[in-house]
């Protein structure tokens, strides 16, 4: 078993949320590793050239477009995926964003939030990651085990200013991931686990006019997120792929239930 303990060989692993900077460079990886990627994306065009990408560097891939929020579609991926593969082995629920309207902007007060705008961003974020776990846990409950990876955010322990919506959202994807974790090794037995990757602050076409100028340059929001966080520098995409390996694999087997970050440091710093 030792021998095995890192190899991700074979495993069918389903990744929500795809194409996105920080999703498609972990299925790249995973892929490079030997697993399966079944890529789930709200927007076919981009899944499908990632796929491509993928089976062009010699792994193995398949996408589905499909929104998380659509739980009538989900049942009816469940159906296309137990026929084609039986069961899976990891869930990595990676869905998730933000959107303007949902964001406090410093002129703005918190009277001037836009509840539909937030609505939306609950949605995508905690049922964006509650529908595909429902759907998708019968095929590992076939398995007979199962491991769920969640993406949280530091948002979610330290709330900050503006993403009031998003914080909250992944402050309850902490909880789900907890609460799941219980729920599945006291119900259905020890080889069902479920965890969550909380990435710090990554530099993202999403957020880089909010952290940086046109010129490089941190704004003041950049700066004071520097200023806290140890490492002094903001993540790259390629400093989650240890962890996420790590969490795929048997070496993780009896972790349950936790958060873990990859933020520089930026969670244990106090400011003083």
């Amino acid at each position: 078993m030792l021998e095995n303990l890192f190899s991700l060989k074979g495993k069918r692993i389903v990744f929500t949320g795809a194409a996105g900077v920080l999703g498609s460079t972990m299925c790249h990886y995973l892929a490079s590793k030997g697993a399966t990627l079944i890529l789930l994306g709200r927007t076919l065009s981009k899944i499908e050239a990632l796929e491509k990408e993928i089976k062009e560097a010699g792994g193995n891939a398949i996408c589905y477009g499909l929104d998380v929020t659509d739980e009538e579609g989900l049942n009816q991926l469940q159906e296309k995926l137990a026929d084609k593969f039986g069961e899976i082995d990891i869930l990595i629920n990676a869905a998730g964003g933000n959107m303007p309207g949902a964001v406090i902007r410093p002129e703005q007060t918190f009277l001037d939030l836009d509840s539909t705008a937030l609505k939306k961003v609950l949605d995508l974020n905690y049922m964006g990651t509650v529908l595909p776990t429902k759907a998708l846990l019968p095929l590992m409950l076939k398995n007979g085990k199962g491991n769920i990876i969640n993406i949280s955010s530091m948002a979610a322990s330290r709330p900050m200013t503006r993403v009031m919506g998003y914080a909250s959202a992944k402050a309850a994807i902490d909880n789900f991931t907890k609460f799941l974790s219980v729920e599945l090794a006291a119900k259905h037995g020890p080889d069902f686990r479920v965890n969550a990757l909380a990435p710090g602050f990554f530099l993202t076409e999403q957020n880089r006019t909010l952290l940086t100028e046109s010129e490089g340059k941190l704004t003041q929001r950049g700066q004071q997120i520097i200023t806290h966080t140890p490492m002094q520098r903001f993540g790259n995409p390629e400093d989650l792929l240890g962890t996420l390996h790590w969490l795929c694999a048997d070496a993780s087997a009896f972790v349950t239930g936790t958060v873990i970050a990859v933020d520089g440091g930026f969670s244990a710093y106090s400011g003083v």
